[in-house]
Order: structure tokens, then sequence, then C-alpha cells
């Protein structure tokens, strides 16, 4: 598949015009028409629609776009990579997700530095919506949070890790009583992620249920909230890494209530338009670092 088609396909598409393609690619309109039939010959299908209205994408090219689009960065990317004689230089701002901050942060930020010594990298740790908004606002070049369930379509989401998580309480705050249902779990205070996060949303919906609902205390740090639960302020929900050495110390105890609680998804996100392949190259780093 030759880049110069692909090109040629991409920039039609932005302009929705052969002609106007033909004038900023420098090329006659035949040129650009033969182009684009020869990649649509070699895909088998019908890329662009061509009728009285203009020119559009069709299903197919619709479908293709994005994927052009990388393709074409990845290629520029490649070849100022290899024309240069120094690194790549600059500021990478990374958002990150509190959990994952307290897991991986120093690794992390070691990884990167060893990959990209001349790259300076601003760490922002807040909980996803503001992440994604940031993001969406050009103030974050790449996010690593809590996976999102509303799809957003400006930016570019892929898996990054997840959890089992696990309700958890000091043992004395207990004072001997067994939790086995979400009743029981409902008559402590619940410590949880603050409000419009997923794990809040998942919260509500399980006491939805009850006729009273539970006295709920927020914070957006983890490590607090498994202070605080360590300290018999309240019971929690936590990825099973964040707890692993309280539960084998007997710090903290497992209370088991009904159905196991589903994995707290991670994933890493950048905008769709940004052409460069540094985010996603820290990302494929921070998938390596957390899968080892």
């Amino acid at each position: 598949m030759r880049l110069r088609n692909l090109n040629t396909f991409v920039t039609v598409a932005r302009l929705g015009s052969f002609h106007a393609a033909a004038q900023q690619l420098h090329a006659t309109q035949p040129a650009i028409s033969a182009r684009i039939n020869a990649l649509e010959d070699e895909l088998g299908t019908q890329l662009l629609i061509r009728d009285k209205t203009g020119t559009r994408l069709s299903p197919r090219g619709t479908q293709l776009l994005p994927y052009a689009e990388k393709l074409l960065a990845i290629s520029q990317e490649m070849k100022q990579q290899v024309a240069e004689e120094n690194p790549q230089k600059g500021t990478l701002r990374i958002g990150i997700a509190d959990t994952l901050a307290h897991l991986w942060l120093s690794p992390l930020l070691k990884h990167w530095q060893e990959q990209h010594p001349l790259m300076s990298f601003e760490l922002i740790s807040d909980v996803t919506p503001t992440l994604i908004r940031q993001l969406k606002d050009y103030q974050l070049d790449l996010a690593l949070m809590v996976a999102d369930q509303i799809s957003t379509p400006e930016l570019v989401t892929e898996p990054l890790c997840s959890y089992p998580q696990y309700w958890v309480s000091a043992p004395q705050l207990l004072s001997g009583n067994r939790v086995n249902s979400i009743i029981d779990l409902s008559q402590y205070p619940i410590l949880s992620f603050p409000r419009d996060t997923r794990p809040w949303d998942y919260l509500q919906q399980l006491f939805r249920s009850l006729d009273e609902t539970p006295v709920f205390h927020t914070c957006s740090s983890v490590a607090n909230l498994l202070a605080l639960t360590l300290q018999g302020v309240g019971v929690a929900l936590l990825p099973e890494p964040i707890i692993r050495e309280a539960l084998a110390s007997g710090s903290l105890v497992e209370l088991k209530v009904g159905e196991h609680p589903p994995k707290l998804a991670f994933c890493c996100s950048w905008r769709l338009d940004d052409d460069r392949i540094l985010p996603r190259l820290l990302a494929d780093g921070g998938r390596e670092i957390m899968a080892g």
C-alpha cells in the first residue's frame, strides 16, 4: 500500500474536493483520481462518493480514515527520528489516576526516562472525569486512568490493565460482627472514591435497592482511603494490589458479601488529532511495565 495514495485519500477526505486536493498536493486532478482508484482497487471497496452535492466519504472510507491518518503520522515521525541525530526533546503532560500513581509512578517514570532521556514529563494525578476533560482541552497529552463506560470520539482509548476489588475493613471496626450481605455493609460508613467516578457509580447501583442509603465518605487519594480503612473509619472497596500487604498481615480483613465486585479496569488515552507517535509509545511502555 503506497503512502502517497493514503496521503491523497486523507487530503481529499479533509478538503472534500478532488480539485482542492490536487492544488494542495501540486498534482493534476486526473492524477488524484488515479491514486484514489488505485487505493480502492487494492482494498476492494469504494472509499469516496462523488455526486452533484460534492465529494464525501463512503462508510468504508469513514472506517479507513483514522487508520490512514495514524499510518501517515507514524511514517512522518519515523522519518524525523531517523533524520535527527538527537533524541526527542520537549515536555509531555501526562495525567495518571491516583491508584496507578500509587502503584506504578516510580517504575513508569524511570522507564520513560530511559527511553526518552531528553524529554521532560509533567505528571498530574486526578480523577478520570477531570483527566478526560483536560485531554479534550489540550491540557494533557496522555492519560492513564480508570476505563470510562462512555465513549469519547475525540480520544483514542486502549485497555491498560485491570485489578480485582475486595471489600475490606479493619478488624476493630467490626467488633466481632459478621458481614455477609449488602445490608450488613450498609450499617457501616462506606469509604469511596469521589462522586461521578466509575467506582462511585458502581456503589450507587449496589446500594440502590436498600431502603436507607449508607453514609458515604469520599476521597480522591487511594493512599488516604487505605489509611482511613486501616484506622477503622469505615469499610471500603479497594483494588487488590493496594490492600495486598494489609490483608496478608491481618491489618485488614476481607468482607465477602455475595457476588464478587467487578474488576477495576484502567485504560490509556490520547487525542485522536495528535499526530505524534510518542503518546502511543509511552502508553505501550506503561502497559509493558504493568504487565511485568
